[in-house]
């Protein structure tokens, strides 16, 4: 299969999605998970002659456009905006993240656009600093499989990372929230402060607010995305009201019982609903042990 579908049958499969997607589409059916479709590690190879193929195959750009103009009629858009995402079937590990090693873009409209980060996508399988964190994880250059995700982007008016144990002091009992003014870049890429929210698991407890000057924030712009200052009135604003506070812990604290691990999410609010963009293993507890 060169192209799998969030929620559909085979896009659990990781050794076609890679970790990331697979992850993403057994969630998909049960929480809101942004609509998308993956092209499929047997897709490159199938119509690829090395990982790090600068032009795609034409095969490929047609598979790609028809499933782009599909995606289309789901988000009722001629040329959705969408997040091309690469996926590795080694990622999202317990042992080994390998978050931020693979290229992620946000805010693509139009098959052009899309193809060409659907390329640099897969030539970042091939780069340095992938090819040195598989080293360190003993992953030879071989074994290093991508599949890419291509999903509806949600234009977030607040993102936030949630871990559902304090990866600071490894305290079980604490969910802590990260969280700020527009797409989640600017938290994961560490350009502002974010807001930091703990709350208590036993009884739901808010138990602190750390609210920061939040100065700059990551927004759609004409091809990409771009770093902007965040309006004087917002700055020092909480990101998050108690409301949403508990309900991206209960997020959390659902996501870690169903996977029997602590786990890192990705989450984003827009329009006041509250969207589920990815869940992982949080791989630095074992640091605190």
């Amino acid at each position: 299969m060169d192209v799998l579908w969030l929620g559909r049958s085979g896009c659990d499969e990781v050794s076609l999605v890679g970790g990331k997607v697979a992850s993403l589409s057994r969630l998909a059916l049960d929480y809101r998970v942004p609509p998308g479709f993956c092209l499929t590690t047997a897709a490159f190879e199938r119509h690829a002659q090395s990982p790090a193929a600068e032009i795609l195959h034409p095969d490929l750009r047609a598979t790609l456009a028809e499933a782009y103009a599909r995606l289309a009629e789901q988000c009722d858009a001629s040329e959705p905006s969408v997040a091309v995402r690469s996926s590795a079937v080694d990622e999202d590990g317990r042992s080994a993240s390998f978050a931020g090693q693979y290229e992620t873009y946000l805010h693509i409209v139009g098959i052009d656009a899309v193809c060409r980060a659907v390329e640099r996508c897969r030539a970042s399988l091939a780069s340095s600093r992938v090819l040195e964190y598989g080293r360190r994880h003993g992953l030879t250059p071989d074994g290093l499989r991508l599949a890419v995700l291509v999903q509806q982007l949600v234009p977030s008016d607040v993102s936030a990372v949630v871990f559902s144990v304090n990866p600071i002091t490894g305290n079980a009992d604490e969910v802590v929230i990260n969280a700020s003014w527009g797409l989640g870049e600017s938290i994961v890429g560490g350009t502002v402060t974010p807001d930091t929210y703990v709350v208590r698991k036993t009884d739901m407890t808010v138990v602190s607010k750390q609210v920061s000057e939040k100065r700059r924030m990551t927004v759609s712009a004409e091809s990409g995305t771009r770093e902007v200052d965040v309006p004087r009135v917002l700055r020092g604003k909480a990101a998050l009201d108690d409301g949403q506070i508990r309900e991206m812990a209960t997020l959390a604290m659902t996501l870690e019982l169903r996977h029997g691990w602590p786990v890192d999410v990705e989450c984003a609010c827009h329009a006041g609903r509250l969207y589920l963009l990815q869940c992982r293993p949080i791989t630095t507890l074992a640091a605190l042990e």
